[in-house]
């Protein structure tokens, strides 16, 4: 694009720094999937939950706000380019939830604790990259593709404001606004969120950090000479391709997600120092590890089913309103509360 710094530099730029305030938001905001989920089932709290929706709803404001603009094209995302297939969303959801139970976090969640220092995460990173390239390009690939064939959309609308859209001859953009609306207004309907501006904040953060990542990406791709992709943040097969790229990085050009993974690292190791949380730890029971280590090749293998995490699918796929958003996450939560069960209570009868 410039002489001085080429595309693909630039967006892996546009990653990094977004990625950063997503890991700061991991380790001073207490932003997390699998710990929401758990405070919801077994801590009473659902704070956490409803800064994911906030985050959500900022994030969907914020895209179709971007669209308007004319900045924004949603249907250049892998989201709504790619034919929903429900089953994919429903088997992969689940094995995503109940790995990432067995692994005590999601993807993003494990580049947070990475960050502060965990190096049962660094194990848990490396297996679960691996598994989702092994799925994604790798010798399983071939049952992905014929169990899930990926077919481009065509003739039908792409996602939920779309088709609102094609029934009322509404244009998409302010009814993708006004439909983040009502999500943070769901959301900012509990007292004890609203009383949180800490949680507030940081929720905020993490939903402009997803559109920051659409409007840098679709800027470049207009704008550059280079034909690329446009992306936000997702925490799977990014891992793998992180991988690749530390293996092969002088034949391999930085890409958007290569700079996530590592802004969200630097971000959580700023976060851990700021909080003086920072230390290194390490597994100390064997069955835990392995128990870890097979959790993360689920949750490797279920986010490329479903194209994409609880971050990917949680919040990006949610910001333009995909079809498969709402149907992943809703998976993704069976299978971690199916998890933590067995591994909290045993599936003993309640007494």
């Amino acid at each position: 694009m410039y002489d001085w710094i080429g595309d693909n530099t630039l967006v892996a730029l546009v990653g990094m720094l977004t990625g950063v305030f997503l890991g700061l938001a991991a380790r001073l905001g207490r932003f997390c999937t699998m710990g929401a989920i758990e405070d919801m089932l077994y801590g009473g709290s659902t704070v956490r939950l409803r800064m994911w929706a906030l985050a959500i709803g900022v994030a969907v404001m914020g895209t179709f706000g971007l669209t308007g603009a004319g900045l924004m094209a949603p249907e250049l995302s892998f989201y709504l380019s790619i034919q929903w297939m429900p089953l994919a969303s429903i088997l992969g959801g689940l094995m995503f939830g109940y790995g990432m139970a067995l692994s005590g976090n999601c993807g993003y969640g494990v580049l947070a604790r990475l960050g502060g220092g965990d190096l049962r995460a660094f194990v848990i990173l490396l297996v679960m990259g691996v598994a989702a390239y092994a799925v994604l390009l790798g010798p399983l690939a071939y049952l992905r593709n014929w169990a899930f064939f990926q077919q481009d959309v065509t003739g039908l609308p792409p996602g939920f404001v779309h088709l609102l859209s094609s029934t009322t001859g509404l244009p998409v953009a302010p009814l993708g606004v006004v439909a983040g609306a009502l999500i943070t207004l769901a959301a900012l309907s509990s007292r004890a969120l609203v009383s949180d501006p800490k949680a507030m904040l940081w929720a905020v953060v993490v939903g402009l950090a997803i559109v920051l990542g659409w409007a840098g990406t679709h800027w470049v791709a207009t704008h550059g000479f280079t034909a690329m992709p446009v992306v936000s943040h997702s925490f799977s097969a990014p891992l793998g391709e992180s991988i690749l790229f530390v293996m092969t990085g002088s034949g391999r050009e930085a890409t958007f997600a290569v700079g996530s993974v590592a802004g969200v690292i630097l971000g959580a190791f700023a976060g851990s120092l700021l909080k003086g949380h920072f230390r290194w730890e390490a597994c100390e029971d064997p069955r835990e590890l392995r128990r870890q280590i097979a959790g993360a090749a689920l949750m490797g293998a279920g986010a490329v089913i479903a194209m994409g995490c609880t971050v990917g699918q949680g919040i990006t796929a949610f910001s333009v309103l995909s079809f498969s958003a709402p149907v992943t996450v809703l998976a993704i939560f069976a299978g971690a509360a199916f998890g933590l069960r067995q591994l909290i209570e045993g599936f003993q009868p309640a007494e």
